[in-house]
């Protein structure tokens, strides 16, 4: 039995829409790779004596892991838009314990067949069961629906463990053609996120407001664009009358984006909000992208900052069901610690996220080990997590 202790915290998040703060706590337990234990110090003493490893977050602020829900994997730590390799290593040191594929549309020669988009699913989902690059869990291989996709095709994918489908890439006349095939899709248990907005790359086709009423998928993907927008009416109409997940991302406009946060802060709709980089794409890779998202929409919409992490980490758990996302027993043992970075106003994680300043990391946790200190990405944190044992080689030259 492994367990890993971090203590000292100032704040902890989370990542609960309706509770984004844990009251009385300081320390997180991880037993084997999941929270065990969430509270103070004082009433944990002796498991944390006894634990293998101990964080000290010094008085910064303990988040869950983020959770990039619109992340363009293709096979491997590899995008071949960008021609970049081990992007999503580097995702780890912006915070971002797991992503979730869109759909490989990046692949080179990306099939149209039936056999095809299974096999290429398939194929994504196995993989990277077994390949955590950084410690990064990687929730891949969404089928990327196509016409000639018969309802016996969901049902061999269900059996095959695909959880995932994308549409808005595949060869549909006119895309409200594609009903039945995310009918069958959620039929077998597939959560289904639909492009919307202007079209993103070459032969795909921009999806409109109607269209997404009569596809009524789980997810409306980056209504706030990737990169084109919906229009406000048409985003209102899918705010007013669906109860869709409603992604907000990185490389999309920031105006509407700040505009649809507030609206479902105003209708109580918070609940409705995922968050994701949409990258990399044009756009490039950005291993902070979501916490740039989350630092952007705090200070632009006033919003607590620890209610935009919980829509970049709880929220994205409960829509795709997995077991991440939240400080709570029984989840994963996915953490981030975090502090103001040097010279910024604020004098906390929470209070430099909410005047738009990106949070220092000291320290990520995934599957409860430590995978990253002292992020190569973000700014220096005011206070650094202390790790004992220590563990040299995550710690930067000259320490």
């Amino acid at each position: 039995m492994s367990t890993l202790a971090v203590i000292g915290a100032a704040t902890v998040f989370s990542g609960d829409i309706e509770a984004p703060v844990v009251a009385g706590a300081d320390t997180v337990v991880v037993t084997d790779g999941v929270i065990s234990r969430v509270g103070a110090a004082a009433g944990l003493r002796e498991v944390i004596e006894t634990a293998d490893t101990v964080v000290d977050a010094r008085g910064a602020t303990l988040a869950p892991g983020l959770i990039d829900s619109h992340c363009h994997v293709v096979l491997g730590d590899y995008t071949p838009r960008q021609k970049t390799v081990d992007f999503l290593a580097s995702y780890v040191h912006g915070g971002i314990t797991r992503v979730v594929s869109p759909g490989e549309i990046h692949a080179p020669g990306r099939p149209h067949s039936a056999v095809g988009v299974m096999a290429l699913a398939v194929a994504a989902r196995t993989c990277f069961e077994n390949f955590h690059p950084g410690g990064m869990t990687v929730h891949a291989g969404a089928v990327v629906l196509e016409p000639v996709l018969r309802e016996r095709d969901f049902a061999a994918l269900q059996e095959a463990g695909v959880s995932l489908a994308k549409f808005g890439f595949g060869r549909y006349q006119d895309p409200a053609d594609g009903a039945d095939q995310v009918r069958w899709a959620q039929r077998h248990g597939i959560t289904v996120m639909c492009h919307s907005g202007g079209a993103s790359i070459p032969g795909s086709k921009p999806i409109t407001p109607e269209h997404l009423l009569a596809l009524a998928p789980d997810v409306c993907g980056h209504i706030n664009g990737g990169p084109t927008s919906l229009d406000p009416a048409g985003v209102d109409t899918i705010m007013d009358q669906t109860e869709m997940a409603l992604q907000l991302v990185q490389a999309g406009n920031l105006r509407s984006a700040v505009r649809i946060l507030r609206r479902a802060a105003e209708r109580g709709a918070l609940s409705r909000i995922v968050i994701g980089s949409d990258t990399p794409t044009g756009t490039g890779v950005m291993p902070l992208g979501v916490i740039k998202t989350v630092a952007e929409l705090s200070s632009l919409t006033g919003l607590d900052p620890a209610l935009v992490w919980a829509a970049a980490s709880g929220n994205n758990a409960r829509v795709w069901n997995l077991p991440a996302g939240l400080i709570a027993e029984g989840r994963a043992g996915d953490l981030v610690v975090m502090d103001a970075p040097w010279g910024s106003t604020g004098d906390s994680a929470r209070a430099a996220l909410a005047i738009g300043d990106i949070p220092g990391i000291s320290a990520v946790i995934s599957g409860g080990r430590v995978r990253a200190l002292n992020s190569r990405n973000t700014p220096a944190a005011a206070r650094d997590a202390t790790v004992e044992p220590r563990i040299e080689h995550l710690e930067p030259s000259g320490h």
